[in-house]
């Protein structure tokens, strides 16, 4: 029986960059994560440790702070175009990159003052493999709660099941999402919900019809909630072809006051932080074009 060398990659993860725009009285800026991932004919280095196919994780770091400068930050979807594109074509031993951003977004609070936004994560995964790229945008910890409009019964009852039925509950969750472009080279159409095209007016198109198919969907499962809200998505961008949604059911429970002489009429509530449930899913079209893939 023999041993070969799996699939592998290498890269610099978690770049932290922050650029600053300086036009005038008035500032903004763009504050990024940057995880590079490149993969290739890098067999030598793990059997032999033969480095000449290398591209050093600090001069990965560096492309990023570089770029920033030279290249400036449209997007996050634009600059991990710009990086992937570069690490593949620069390197005759890089044949594929993958470069993952998280963007955290500020509140201006004046010409040069800013407030973090700590509501949610705004996320793009690039991919290229020296032929095609590929655009995936996303969404994490966008905490959303309905107070009403949800249920939940008509479930399967084992001898285990203890959780009551219920025809009006609150429905919360952190939303994880991700939805892929169908072409990574087109400038993603103005949408419903967007004031203008291009990458962020995309990202904000696709969040706010998340938002509205959640706040819009009288739920009977956070799963039929799942469907709603990818359904609307697709729906609404044709530029989009597949989104990916993880739902953490942020069980809220009712609290027992009847030791205090009170009752509680579905108003007050423990909110519990685990165990919770975590319902998983995708919403695709049926003409799809295959994924680039992990790796």
């Amino acid at each position: 029986m023999g041993i070969v060398l799996g699939p592998n990659r290498y890269g610099k993860a978690e770049t932290r960059v922050v650029r600053v725009y300086r036009d005038g009285a008035r500032h903004s800026l763009q504050d990024l994560n940057v995880s590079v991932a490149l993969s290739g004919a890098l067999d030598a280095t793990h059997l032999t440790g033969d480095n000449s196919q290398v591209l050093p994780t600090d001069s990965q770091k560096n492309t990023v702070y570089a770029f920033a400068r030279s290249h400036g930050i449209g997007s996050a979807e634009e600059f991990g175009l710009l990086l992937a594109r570069h690490f593949v074509d620069s390197q005759p031993s890089i044949t594929r990159a993958r470069v993952g951003i998280e963007q955290y977004d500020w509140q201006r609070l004046g010409p040069h003052s800013f407030q973090r936004d700590g509501s949610a994560t705004r996320t793009a995964t690039v991919r290229y493999d020296g032929e095609r790229a590929e655009v995936i945008a996303g969404v994490t910890g966008l905490v959303l709660l309905n107070a009403t409009d949800s249920e939940f019964r008509g479930y399967v009852h084992d001898p285990y099941t203890t959780l009551p039925e219920t025809g009006d509950r609150i429905l919360a969750t952190a939303v994880d999402a991700t939805w892929r472009y169908a072409d990574a080279d087109a400038e993603p159409a103005v949408g419903t919900g967007a004031a203008d095209g291009g990458w962020d007016g995309a990202y904000a198109a696709v969040r706010a019809a998340l938002v509205a198919a959640f706040t819009g969907t009288y739920s009977r499962s956070l799963q039929q909630t799942l469907y709603a809200m990818g359904q609307r998505v697709l729906t609404e961008r044709p530029d989009v072809v597949e989104v990916r949604l993880a739902l953490p059911n942020k069980h809220h429970l009712l609290v027992d006051l009847s030791p205090f002489g009170l009752d509680n009429p579905n108003t007050v509530f423990v909110a519990a932080d685990r165990p919770y449930g975590l319902i998983e899913g995708t919403v695709t079209r049926d003409d799809a074009p295959p994924p680039l893939g992990e790796w």
